[in-house]
C-alpha cells in the first residue's frame, strides 16, 4: 500500500523514572508523565493536539519506564478515545539520554516515509498552533531540516532555558546555547521540534563518531546512544547550517518540572479549554451545586457539597469527595482525596487518597509571573532560594497524607503517609 503522499508523525519523549526528582513526592506513586493536569494525563494533551492535525498518522512515545502498568493501561485507553491515530509506546532498555531514544528506534520513526515529525518533551505545557507550525515548516522551512518552536522570556529567566538567535528577516537559527550564564536571546526553546527524516542520519553519524572515539562495542548500542544530546549534537551542529528554522510562538507556555509549575500549568491548560473543550468546565447552576468561580475541572464521579466555593483554576480528580463549606483555589485534588468541612485548600496539590479534617487549612504562597520575582525559579523546580531558605510556594501532599482537624498546613511538602497533627510552615516533612 502506497503511503500518503504529506504524512507525518509525532515523537513524545517521556524520560524516566530518573528524570522526575524534582516533581517528588508525586512522581513516586505515577510515572510522571502521567501525572494529571487539567484532568487530563500530561502527556494526554500532546496526543489530543496531534489527533486533530489531519497529516499526523502515528504518535509514538519513547521513554524509559520498565515494565509499567500504568504506562501500558494508559496507551489502551489513549487507542480507544483517539482510534483515527495509531499510538504506540517504544520501551527503551535503559535510559538512552534526550536523542538516543530517537537514534534507537530510528527504523520505527522511518517507516512508511513520513514527510517529517513533531518532537514534543512530555513536560511541556503549551498551547501550540500545530497546523500553523504544519504549514511553516512546509513554506518557510522548505530547504531546513529542522524548525524550532521558541517563545519570549524575560532576560533572566531565559538563561534557564536554550537561547536561540533567529535571523529576523529569514527566521533562521543563527545561534544556540543551552542555558547560557549570560544573556544571549530573548528566544527560549519550547521543548518541541521538527525534523525531517534527515536528521536521524545525522544522527547516526554522531553513534558513529562516539563509537570510534570512545571504543564502545559496536554491538552496543544502547551504550553509545545513551551519550547523545539533542540540544548539543543536534540543534548546535544545525544552527549554523542554514537548516534550522525559528517559529515562534504567542500562545502561553510553561515547563511542567516541579509540583509548583503543574498548578501554572493547570491553569494554562483550563484556560484554553474555553476554546477546544468547553464542555470539561464547570458551570454555576441555578439554585443547585457549588459554587463556580473561573475555569474549574469536576470529574463526573467526584461528589461535591452545593455550599462549596471552587475556583478559579482548580482540578477536582475522581472519587474525590469535597464537604459543606469547603474552599479550593488554585489547586489540583487528586483521586480519592477527602477534603472535610469547612476547610480551605489554596495553591496546593492534594494527593492520591489523602484527607484532610473539618476546618483546616492546607495553603502556598501564590506568585505572580514577573521577572523580579523569584518565578523563573519556581517554575525550573528550585525549593531553595540563593540563601537556602525554602521559597514561599505551593503545598504538595503526598499520597495517604491526613491533615488533622483545624490544623495549617502552609507552604510545605509533605511526603506520603503522614499524619500532620500539628500546624507547619516552610516544612518538608518526611
Amino acid at each position: 500500500m502506497k503511503p500518503p503522499a504529506n504524512m507525518w508523525k509525532a515523537v513524545i519523549l517521556i524520560g524516566g523514572p530518573e528524570k522526575g526528582t524534582r516533581f517528588r513526592p508525586l512522581s513516586f506513586d505515577v510515572p510522571k508523565p502521567l501525572f494529571p493536569v487539567a484532568g487530563l494525563p500530561m502527556i494526554q494533551h500532546h496526543i489530543e493536539a496531534c489527533s486533530k492535525i489531519d497529516q499526523i498518522k502515528e504518535i509514538l512515545l519513547i521513554g524509559f519506564y520498565p515494565k509499567s502498568e500504568e504506562i501500558e493501561k494508559f496507551i489502551q485507553s489513549a487507542r480507544k478515545q483517539y482510534n483515527n491515530i495509531i499510538i504506540r509506546y517504544l520501551p527503551e532498555h535503559t535510559a538512552l539520554g534526550t536523542a538516543g531514544g530517537l537514534y534507537h528506534y530510528r527504523d520505527q520513526i522511518e517507516a512508511g516515509s513520513p514527510t517529517a515529525f513533531f518532537v514534543f518533551n512530555a513536560d511541556v505545557c503549551c498551547n501550540l498552533a500545530l497546523k500553523d507550525i504544519v504549514e511553516f515548516h512546509q513554506e518557510t522551512c522548505a530547504d531546513g531540516a529542522i524548525t524550532i518552536v521558541t517563545t519570549e522570556a524575560p532576560h533572566q529567566e531565559s538563561m534557564s532555558y536554550g537561547c536561540v538567535v533567529e535571523n529576523a528577516e529569514t527566521h533562521e537559527a543563527t545561534h544556540y546555547v543551552e542555558k547560557p550564564e549570560t544573556f544571549v536571546s530573548s528566544l527560549i526553546n519550547c521543548g518541541v521540534y521538527v525534523f525531517k527524516p534527515e536528521v536521524l542520519n545525522h544522527l547516526g553519524n554522531i553513534f558513529r563518531k562516539h563509537q570510534n572515539e570512545r571504543f564502545i562495542d559496536m554491538y552496543d548500542e544502547d551504550a553509545a546512544a545513551e551519550k547523545i544530546s539533542l540540544e548539543k549534537e543536534i540543534l548546535v551542529p544545525y544552527v549554523s547550517s542554514g537548516k534550522m528554522f525559528v517559529y515562534k510562538t504567542t500562545k502561553p507556555w510553561s515547563q511542567i518540572k516541579s509540583a509548583a509549575s503543574a498548578i501554572f500549568a493547570n491553569k494554562l491548560y483550563l484556560s484554553n479549554y474555553h476554546k477546544t473543550n468547553s464542555h470539561r468546565l464547570a458551570r454555576n447552576a441555578p439554585n443547585a451545586g457549588p459554587l463556580i468561580s473561573g475555569d474549574v475541572f469536576i470529574h463526573e464521579t467526584a461528589t461535591v457539597h452545593s455550599s462549596a466555593v471552587l475556583g478559579p483554576n482548580v482540578t477536582i480528580g475522581e472519587d474525590v469527595k469535597i464537604g459543606p463549606g469547603v474552599r479550593v483555589c488554585n489547586s489540583i485534588i487528586l483521586p480519592g482525596a477527602v477534603i472535610e468541612n469547612h476547610s480551605c485548600v489554596l495553591n496546593a496539590i492534594i494527593g492520591w487518597q489523602s484527607y484532610v479534617g473539618e476546618w483546616s487549612r492546607v495553603e502556598g504562597t501564590a506568585h505572580q509571573p514577573n521577572p523580579n520575582a523569584p518565578y523563573a525559579k519556581m517554575i525550573s523546580g528550585a525549593l531553595f532560594d540563593d540563601e537556602g531558605k525554602l521559597i514561599p510556594s505551593i503545598t504538595v501532599l503526598g499520597r495517604k497524607v491526613t491533615v488533622a482537624p483545624e490544623i495549617v498546613v502552609r507552604n510545605s511538602i509533605v511526603l506520603p503517609n503522614k499524619n500532620i497533627l500539628k500546624s507547619s510552615k516552610n516544612q518538608i516533612i518526611l
